[in-house]
C-alpha cells in the first residue's frame, strides 16, 4: 500500500517538475521544434509512387538503390544486401522479394 503511494507522489513530482520546464524554457523549445524538419521532409529522398506495369531499368536501380550502369559485381551485392532485409523467410514480402529478383534479373538481362 505505501509503495504505491510512494510511486504515485514521485510520479506527481515527475509531471511538475517536467511542466516547471517546459514553462520556464518555452523560447528554447520553440526554436529547437523550428530546427527539425518539415513533416514529411526528412524523407523526400525515397521514392514516392508504385510499380510500373512493365519495369523499367531505372525502376530495377531504384530497387536495388544503384545507378542504372552498375557493374555486374555491383547489381550482385546489391541484391543480396537487399533481399537479406527483405526475404520471405524472415518475414518480408514475398511480392517485394519477386519484385528485387525482377530488378537483379533486368539489371542483369540488360548489361549483356
Amino acid at each position: 500500500m505505501t509503495g504505491g503511494l510512494i510511486v504515485a507522489g514521485l510520479g506527481l513530482a515527475a509531471v511538475g517538475f517536467g511542466a516547471r520546464y517546459v514553462l520556464r524554457n518555452q523560447a528554447l523549445i520553440k526554436k529547437g521544434m523550428e530546427s527539425l524538419p518539415v513533416a514529411g521532409g526528412a524523407f523526400n529522398s525515397y521514392y514516392r509512387g508504385g510499380f510500373d506495369q512493365k519495369m523499367s531499368r531505372s525502376e530495377a536501380a531504384k530497387i536495388l538503390g544503384i545507378p542504372p550502369s552498375a557493374k555486374p559485381a555491383k547489381i550482385k551485392d546489391a541484391h543480396k544486401r537487399v533481399m537479406i532485409v527483405n526475404h520471405p523467410d524472415r518475414g518480408g514480402s514475398p511480392y517485394l522479394a519477386a519484385k528485387i529478383n525482377e530488378a537483379k534479373d533486368l539489371m542483369e538481362s540488360s548489361k549483356s
